[in-house]
């Protein structure tokens, strides 16, 4: 949909602001996994676009998706968040949840991604404002325009819906319906121009792979000259992957048409198996909490750049 409404075109123009002297990098995935590696990348990166999944029904990405039937909101807004300014008021606030009411439990960035789109005439548009408000230093895209469900072949037979793939226990493969999703050419284009494409870590079936089924996506990333690098989980994610080793995640890669280059991964709770490809083996969780320490990604992926 072309941007309409008063100051559509603002809300359209503009480059994004970048970082400097570094390789252009892609960063593809879902949720908080990815806003991690993005906080990794913006640490080496000359040039950063995230390309994140939008099949988020659950929460208040349900929610604004059911009212508007916008593309899910939630993950997005992460990923703006990892790339703002820490010192912006505007980061705080799109973190922030309402706590009672007819508003409660979505958060404001979410409601501000909505309202920016009705304005902008398309989500893109959104995200380029709301880009701005937070002085993000890099592009933060949608891996499609229009609202897909996520699609598994499971044990139990066929799932539709994240929530629902999520739960359901051992999964043979995912796809978007509609199945001819179109992704944004700047996505594709960024893909396609990149020096080093960043894929996970994050829900291995509800994050990753459901931005590789985008087939624009999924052909960009096989036809780019860029170094792919597969960040694994930490841990197997229960049930989603539940008994999984990093060959595992490899293989579930490689069976929905994507083959990388080269994988990090964190040992500590997890075992390897028969990997064929080079494996950047690291301290990687943080010492705080759950999760990828963005210091120790930034220094490993740093290297596995070209």
């Amino acid at each position: 949909m072309a941007p309409t409404g008063p100051g559509a075109s603002d809300l359209r123009s503009g480059p994004h602001r970048g970082l400097g002297e570094g390789p252009r990098v892609v960063a593809l995935g879902g949720g908080h996994g990815l806003a991690a590696t993005l906080s990794a990348v913006r640490r080496y990166a000359g040039d950063i676009t995230a390309v994140v999944s939008v099949a988020d029904d659950g929460g208040s990405s349900g929610r604004l998706r059911d009212t508007l039937g916008i593309p899910a909101p939630g993950d997005l807004r992460k990923c703006l968040v990892a790339l703002g300014d820490p010192d912006s008021l505007w980061v705080d606030a799109f973190e922030y949840r309402f706590p009672a009411g007819e508003l409660e439990g979505h958060a404001l960035g979410n409601l501000v991604l909505s309202g920016l789109a009705g304005v902008a005439g398309d989500f893109q548009g959104a995200l380029a404002e709301a880009g701005r408000l937070v002085r993000a230093v890099g592009r933060v895209l949608p891996a499609t325009t229009v609202p897909v469900v996520l699609k598994a072949t499971s044990a139990g037979g066929e799932v539709e819906g994240q929530v629902a793939v999520a739960s359901a226990g051992r999964i043979a493969a995912v796809s978007v319906v509609p199945p001819d999703a179109p992704a944004p050419a700047e996505a594709v284009e960024a893909v396609m121009r990149a020096d080093q494409v960043v894929i996970g870590p994050g829900s291995l079936f509800t994050s990753i792979l459901a931005v590789v089924a985008v087939p624009a996506v999924r052909e960009a990333l096989a036809r780019t000259r860029a170094r792919k690098i597969y960040v694994c989980n930490l841990r197997p994610q229960v049930p989603e992957t539940s008994g999984y080793d990093v060959a595992a995640h490899l293989d579930a890669l490689s069976a929905h048409g994507l083959e990388v280059d080269a994988v990090v991964c964190d040992l500590t709770e997890m075992d390897l198996g028969p990997v064929s490809i080079p494996c950047m083996e690291a301290a990687l969780g943080r010492a705080d909490g759950p999760g990828h320490d963005p210091d120790r990604l930034a220094a490993v992926l740093s290297d596995l750049v070209g």
